[in-house]
């Protein structure tokens, strides 16, 4: 019997809305204060500059995931590009923090869920593991459609966030920063961890309609939502409440929403809140047990995760180790330390993604793109390498704690890599 394969059922619509969902996730209804306090009311410039740092990136997976739409997505791209031992280093590091982040972010919920409605913030988290691990085991159309319905719902909670401020609109000078440009730029690295995700959407590209357009077109729409998003966002929560009053408040953004609902507002942002974790759980899980399945099937993890249900055509094995690991880590509990690794993983990801699409350029530059990246000198993109340089610096402005935490990641990777005799 012919072994079954991953049912492409996603259009541009479903691809868009997914990395809309994944961007906005949790991290705009925390940060925009603190950023605030650094940029003052200029921080709707920091969130400008982080998202053109981050699309420096996102430009560079466009072109890769239009070369290679695979499941394995950056475990592909540097496998091209420098071979097997340091693509699966990187995704030994996008799988560990996948895990981290769902368990982090699952936490996350079960605080807002106990507020409002009590009990054991363990037990809401690991069943939200567990719902959410069962919707992505029925089918790859069900996750993106609950995808959309959350994100619609988070979206629709900044929305209302940007109208509250329309009246206020003008009512500060939003070119003022206290502490000049430093500040601008040091919110600005802050900010950039709330545009971290949109590479979840390369991993999507086997259940995909013609991936080859569609993924660098969802990923560059994306982006681009977030980006008018964000800065409406920012500039409307400085223009309500001013950049002191921002800077100290505990919850920025259910402050702003007061000022139209009163008592109530906890309430409101809370349940947004809960949808926008729920959703970000689900696009962890979803993408890391794709590319647990795409190394799976190119021989890099035991076969067992390459394993696709012939009913749901959904990689129910790589679906259940993520919900274990997860529950694990869940467990713990205190696992703010550990989470520093998504740190180090994200930019030591993108350094070798913006790395890997240079190489290929001059290594296999008869391979089909259907979309480049912009402004090149011959075969060299000169985008990349500025996402690659910015990447590896901010790899190395890092705490060294987290640092530490990335090197132990690399370590234990390289062990793994031994025992399965990666070659």
């Amino acid at each position: 019997m012919q072994k079954p394969k991953l049912k492409r059922e996603l259009g541009l619509f479903e691809v868009t809305l997914s990395g809309i969902g994944i961007i906005l996730g949790a991290g705009i209804y925390a940060l925009v204060g603190k950023a605030a306090g650094l940029a003052g009311d200029a921080v709707w410039i920091s969130f400008v500059i982080a998202a053109l740092i981050a699309a420096l990136t996102g430009l560079s997976y466009a072109e890769l995931s239009s070369m290679y739409p695979k499941a394995g997505a950056e475990y592909e791209y540097v496998r091209n590009a420098f071979g097997r031992k340091l693509a699966f280093l990187i995704a030994w590091l996008i799988i560990f923090s996948g895990i981290i982040g769902a368990s982090t972010v699952a936490l996350g919920f079960a605080g807002y869920f106990s507020a409002l409605f009590g009990g054991s913030q363990i037990s809401a988290a690991i069943l939200l593991l567990v719902v959410l691990s069962s919707v992505l085991f029925r089918g790859i159309k069900e996750s993106a459609w609950l995808a959309i319905a959350f994100t619609l719902i988070e979206a629709g909670g900044l929305v209302i966030i940007i109208l509250i401020g329309i009246p206020y609109f003008g009512s500060v000078n939003y070119f003022e920063a206290q502490s000049g440009m430093g500040g601008i730029f040091q919110a600005a690295a802050l900010i950039f961890f709330a545009f971290i995700g949109f590479e979840e959407i390369v991993r999507l590209s086997e259940e995909t309609k013609n991936p080859e357009r569609t993924i660098p077109l969802g990923l560059i729409l994306s982006i681009g939502v977030s980006i008018v998003l964000y800065t409406l966002v920012a500039v409307s929560c400085v223009s309500v409440l001013g950049w002191r009053v921002l800077w100290e408040s505990n919850a920025p953004l259910a402050d702003v929403a007061s000022v139209a609902f009163g008592e109530r507002a906890f309430s409101v942002l809370s349940l947004i809140a809960l949808c926008a974790t729920s959703n970000t759980v689900l696009l962890m899980l979803l993408g890391t047990s794709r590319i647990i399945f795409g190394m799976a099937e190119s021989g890099s993890l035991p076969s067992i995760f390459s394993k696709v249900h012939y009913r749901t055509r959904t990689p129910w094995a790589a679906i259940v180790f993520m919900v274990v690991s997860s529950a694990v880590f869940v467990l713990i509990g205190k696992i703010e330390l550990a989470a520093n690794a998504t740190n180090f993983m994200v930019f030591a990801t993108f350094a070798a993604v913006n790395l890997s699409l240079i190489a290929l350029r001059y290594r296999k530059p008869e391979l089909q793109r259907r979309f480049k990246t912009p402004l090149n000198i011959g075969r060299f993109p000169i985008l990349p390498s500025f996402g690659a340089v910015f990447s590896i610096l901010m790899l190395f402005n890092l705490g060294i704690e987290a640092i530490a935490i990335g090197i132990a990641l690399l370590v234990l990777g390289f062990l793994a890599m031994v025992a399965l005799r990666i070659d």
